[in-house]
């Protein structure tokens, strides 16, 4: 197993907020699959859920090397846990093709949060 790429995010809950509080419905279906928001509304403050997520598909965009942009979906990148809780990534679009391109079959992923912050960190293997 190698390391083809490494990416980390931090993102302040309040930004993710505001954007929540504003466009609610339109922005959840804009980054989180329908999975992901399901997921979301499990927890009474989604907020710091919301943004872990937002935070782990940049670390993940950051960790292919692209960032947002061209033909690239934040819906292309899916990550629901697993039993125990781990995050798991699927990719698939163009955020997979390049992934898949770079030779990253796997992505180890981190996400943690508090009421003010989150933060992650992917490993593209």
């Amino acid at each position: 197993m190698s390391i083809k790429g490494h990416g980390i995010d931090l993102i302040e809950c309040s930004r993710i907020a505001k954007v929540f509080d504003n466009h609610r419905d339109r922005f959840l279906d804009r980054i989180l699959t329908p999975a992901e928001q399901e997921r979301a509304r499990l927890h009474r403050n989604m907020i710091p859920f919301i943004s872990g997520r937002w935070a782990a598909k940049e670390a993940i965009l950051k960790m292919i090397g692209t960032g947002w942009r061209g033909q690239i979906a934040w819906t292309d990148m899916e990550i629901l846990p697993d039993k125990l809780g781990q995050p798991l990534v699927s990719l698939r679009g163009e955020t997979g093709r390049v992934a898949n391109v770079k030779g990253i079959s796997q992505v180890l992923l981190s996400i943690t949060h508090t009421a003010e912050y989150a933060v992650a960190s992917a490993i593209g293997v």
